[in-house]
């Protein structure tokens, strides 16, 4: 059950660089990907990055080869880089380009205070580990922050380091992969260990 059809679908685009966090976008690339999404990862180049987990990845492409139009989402995870250095400075930047053309982007950890440096929390509802994290940066979004799991507002999802599955379920919600019920059934699943949620997905051709 999905929200569009397999000819029509863009690739979604997962950043990946040098101390990314491996734990936070696996459940949402696994999750799009059974439902046909092809996951291209994009990196500062196409030379290959090591994870916080140690893991290598060859990126699919460069981020100066990233257009917008050709992408459904731009997944941007947390790494220690973000508060480290402005090296992954140029990812926020694309993510203005993503969200300026109408592209959705979907942030986690680190990756929010990247954009909040950007200036692109100012004025979206958002969330992400703690309040006084992105209040550090400077930014001048803080009234527009959200205690909640994972925060969709026009386009951009947010979520905080210890919510990978509340950022897959935004995820799957905002590109309306399955309907409202059984995106909903998959979070008890997976975030809960609600054994009833089989039967919703089941029926709804998730499993």
């Amino acid at each position: 059950m999905s929200g569009s059809t397999g000819t029509t679908r863009k690739p979604v685009y997962l950043a990946v660089y040098d101390t990314l966090a491996d734990w936070e976008p696996g459940h949402a690339t696994a999750q799009l990907a059974r439902a046909g999404y092809e996951i291209r990862t994009v990196g500062p180049t196409r030379e290959p990055v090591t994870t916080v987990g140690g893991l290598r990845i060859q990126p699919d492409l460069a981020l100066d080869d990233v257009r917008p139009s050709d992408a459904a989402l731009l997944i941007l995870p947390g790494a220690d880089l973000w508060d480290t250095s402005d090296d992954l400075a140029p990812f926020a930047r694309k993510a203005r380009e993503f969200l300026d053309a109408g592209v959705p982007v979907a942030a986690i950890c680190g990756a929010t205070a990247g954009l909040a440096r950007e200036g692109l929390l100012d004025d979206r509802d958002h969330t992400s580990a703690v309040s006084f994290y992105l209040a550090a940066t400077g930014y001048g979004g803080g009234e527009r922050y959200v205690e909640a799991d994972a925060v969709t507002d026009r386009g951009l999802v947010t979520a905080g380091p210890t919510e990978p599955v509340a950022f897959a379920r935004e995820i799957l919600r905002l590109l309306k992969v399955y309907d409202d019920e059984a995106v909903d059934a998959w979070y008890r699943l997976f975030h809960d260990s609600d054994a009833t949620a089989y039967a919703v997905l089941e029926k709804a051709g998730v499993l």
